[in-house]
């Protein structure tokens, strides 16, 4: 089968990092070209570069975005009603309303799409659910602390300074909490987006789970730690550094065959739900 041609928007340090040599690599896919802000870094990553992201549409069948989250809701739904499939980053959004506004365009569209909600992608992670449907969970918790809202770090950017860990770390955390223990329904939030934000989460069967989320903690930290506990046993996720970069592109290149991701827009769109609910509950 042909490599998907795949369009990439945005070329900051994530696609750099990540989305541009992950689409370049194959089999599954392949970089059809770049669009971004800046000409002279989309140059750099080794594929034409376009000048109106109309004509990057022209050359591909389905658009990656690595953008700030409110060029990814402007652009995703003009992607979309252009006809093509959409690898997304999250948030899906900057704000719950721009969110719907694009999961409603992939809906009226009837393109495939699918979340980059990197945790789900890794062997790791996928044994780690498996063993929590075994154990008839009840309760969990979670950590993501990190200092990258800290002086020069390449993830310090404007987006992120101004709205914290819970628009950024929260949809990985949320995610893998909720596929743990089943959707949640109602959140709790006490702390500050910018400094230390806590979460309650309950979930439908009756679970419960907590998370803490902090981007702004200086030296050493701890990796992020995922444990759920069950009436027949317990789960934890190991920490890991393999890259699921690869599972990613092949089960991209899937969904713009098939269609039918479970981490669709639709999903990022019940995440900024569940983000916007414990945003308004957060101290400004």
């Amino acid at each position: 089968m042909e490599p998907v041609a795949v369009g990439l928007i945005g070329a900051g340090p994530w696609a750099r990092m990540a989305h541009a040599p992950m689409l370049a690599k194959g089999p599954h896919t392949r970089l059809a070209g770049v669009w971004a802000r800046r000409p002279e870094a989309a140059a750099e990553l080794g594929a034409p570069v376009f000048a109106r992201v109309e004509e990057l549409f022209e050359v591909c069948e389905a658009v990656a975005f690595c953008v700030p989250p409110a060029v990814q809701a402007e652009l995703g739904a003009r992607a979309a009603r252009a006809g093509k499939a959409l690898l997304l980053e999250k948030p899906l959004g900057d704000s719950l309303e721009a969110a719907q506004r694009l999961a409603d365009a992939v809906a009226e569209a009837g393109v495939a799409s699918q979340m980059v909600l990197t945790l789900r992608y890794a062997a790791q992670t996928r044994a780690f659910l498996a063993r929590c449907g075994e154990i008839q969970p009840f309760g969990g918790h979670a950590a993501n602390i990190s200092g990258a809202l800290l002086g020069d770090h390449p993830f310090a950017t404007p987006w992120r300074l101004q709205r914290g860990a819970l628009l950024d770390v929260g949809p990985h955390v949320i995610d893998l909490l909720d596929a743990a223990l089943g959707r949640v329904t109602a959140v709790r939030a006490h702390g500050s987006s910018l400094g230390w934000t806590g979460l309650l989460l309950e979930h439908e069967g009756g679970a419960v789970s907590e998370a803490s989320l902090c981007m702004a903690a200086v030296g050493d930290v701890p990796p992020p730690t995922f444990a759920v506990y069950g009436r027949t046993g317990t789960a934890v996720l190991p920490s890991f550094d393999d890259d699921p970069l690869d599972v990613i592109a092949e089960e991209f290149a899937a969904t713009v065959r098939n269609g039918g991701h479970p981490l669709d827009a639709a999903h990022g769109l019940r995440l900024q739900r569940i983000i916007a609910e414990a945003e308004a509950q957060l101290a400004p």
